[in-house]
C-alpha cells in the first residue's frame, strides 16, 4: 500500500484549500470517464460532454496528450501541480495564477512525465515527441474552467466551503482518523505517524517539514500529488535545502449530500404551509448538516437560512447540537412525521 510518513510538524501546519483548478482537473477527469456519480453530475456531464468531445476529435494530438496525462494509475505530474496557499490564507492562487504553473512546465519535464503516467514501459507515443505539450495541456484546462466550470464556481464553492466547515468539525470532534479516513477510498490513518494515501503498492514517503493541504472538488474523484523534489534529494524523502518547503496535496470528493447538486423535491402542501423556502430546509435536514452546509445546498441567503431555522427549531420541527465550532441541525420526530405524512 502507498503511505506517508507524517511528521507531527507537518500534520499540526496541514490545511484545507479551495483551488479553482483542482476544480477544473476533476471536471476534466468525468469529462473523460463519461460516467457520473450522482443525478446532478449526470446533468452537468450531458449539458457539457459533446461539446468536450467535439473539441478533442478535432484536435487528435491533445486528445492523446489529455489520455496519456490522466494515464491508467497515475495522473502526470505537469498536470496536477499542488496549490499554493501561502498568501491568501485558506484559498489558493487564481485559476490562472494556478494554470500558469502547467503552461511553463519544460517540455522535457512534461514528456518524463507522461512516461510515468503510461506506467513507464516503453516509449513515449510518436504523436507526443514535440515541445508545446504543456501549452496545449493549459489550453485544454482553460476550456473545461471557462466552459464547464466557471458558470457554477460560485455555488460549486460555497459546496466546497461547507464541506471544509465539516472535515474541521469531524477533526475536532474525533480526530485526524476519522477526519481522514473517509475522504477518499484506500485512505485512512495508520497510526504511528502513518497516512495510507491509497491501496497500490508504491514506496513510503517522508513528509518531514513539508506543507501538506487536503483540497475538497465538487465532483467524485480524487488524487494525491507533490512538486517535483529538488536535485539531489532522494526519492521518497521530502528533506529539501534549507528554506525551502515541499507541497504535498490530497485532492478528495466533497460529501455526496454537498456534492449532489440536485435538489430533493420539496412537496407542494409542504412547501404551502411552511413557505418553500422553509420546507427546503427541513427536507434536506434528513441528515444532521451546519448553517453553511445549508446556505450552499440552498443558495439561499446565510441570514435567511438563520431564520428558517430559528422558526423551525421553536416550532420543534428540528433540534441542533454542537459539533466543534459548529451546530448541526436534524429533524426532530415531529418533523420527521410531518415529512412522512406527504407521502
Amino acid at each position: 500500500m502507498g503511505w506517508w510518513q507524517v511528521s507531527a510538524d507537518t500534520l499540526a501546519g496541514s490545511r484545507f484549500v479551495v483551488s479553482p483548478l483542482a476544480e477544473t482537473i476533476a471536471g476534466l477527469k468525468v469529462l473523460e470517464r463519461g460516467s457520473a456519480a450522482h443525478p446532478g453530475e449526470r446533468a452537468w456531464l450531458a449539458a457539457h460532454r459533446p461539446a468536450y468531445r467535439a473539441r478533442q476529435a478535432a484536435d487528435p494530438v491533445t486528445e492523446q496528450l489529455i489520455r496519456a496525462a490522466l494515464g491508467p494509475t497515475w495522473n502526470a505530474d505537469f498536470l496536477t501541480p499542488p496549490p499554493d496557499p501561502d498568501a491568501r490564507g485558506a484559498a489558493a492562487a487564481s485559476f490562472e495564477e494556478e494554470l500558469a504553473c502547467v503552461r511553463a512546465t519544460p517540455p522535457e519535464v512534461a514528456r518524463t512525465d507522461l512516461l510515468v503516467s503510461l506506467g513507464g514501459s516503453g516509449p513515449l507515443p510518436g504523436v507526443l515527441h514535440r515541445d508545446d505539450l504543456p501549452l496545449r495541456t493549459a489550453d485544454t484546462l482553460e476550456w473545461v474552467w471557462r466552459e464547464t466550470v466557471l458558470p457554477y464556481w460560485p455555488r460549486r464553492r460555497r459546496i466546497i466551503e461547507a464541506d471544509v466547515v465539516a472535515r474541521t468539525a469531524q477533526l475536532g470532534r474525533a480526530g485526524w482518523a476519522a477526519a481522514l479516513g473517509n475522504m477518499r477510498p484506500g485512505m485512512r490513518w495508520l497510526g504511528g505517524s502513518r497516512l495510507q494515501i491509497n491501496a497500490r503498492n508504491y514506496p513510503p514517503r517522508e513528509l518531514d517539514g513539508a506543507r501538506l493541504m487536503f483540497v475538497p472538488v465538487t465532483p467524485h474523484t480524487g488524487w494525491v500529488s507533490w512538486e517535483a523534489l529538488p536535485v539531489g534529494v532522494p526519492e521518497g524523502r521530502a528533506r529539501p535545502p534549507t528554506g525551502v518547503r515541499p507541497r504535498y496535496a490530497v485532492v478528495y470528493p466533497c460529501s455526496g449530500a454537498l456534492a449532489d447538486s440536485g435538489h430533493p423535491a420539496v412537496p407542494e402542501a409542504l412547501g404551502a404551509l411552511l413557505g418553500p423556502a422553509r420546507a427546503a430546509v427541513l427536507v434536506l435536514l434528513d441528515s444532521p448538516k451546519s448553517t453553511t452546509q445549508l446556505v450552499a445546498l440552498t443558495g439561499q441567503g446565510l441570514g435567511s437560512v438563520g431564520r428558517h431555522l430559528r422558526v423551525l427549531r421553536d416550532a420543534r420541527l428540528i433540534q441542533g447540537r454542537r459539533a466543534g465550532r459548529s451546530v448541526l441541525y436534524h429533524r426532530t420526530a415531529a418533523g420527521e412525521g410531518l415529512l412522512r405524512a406527504q407521502e
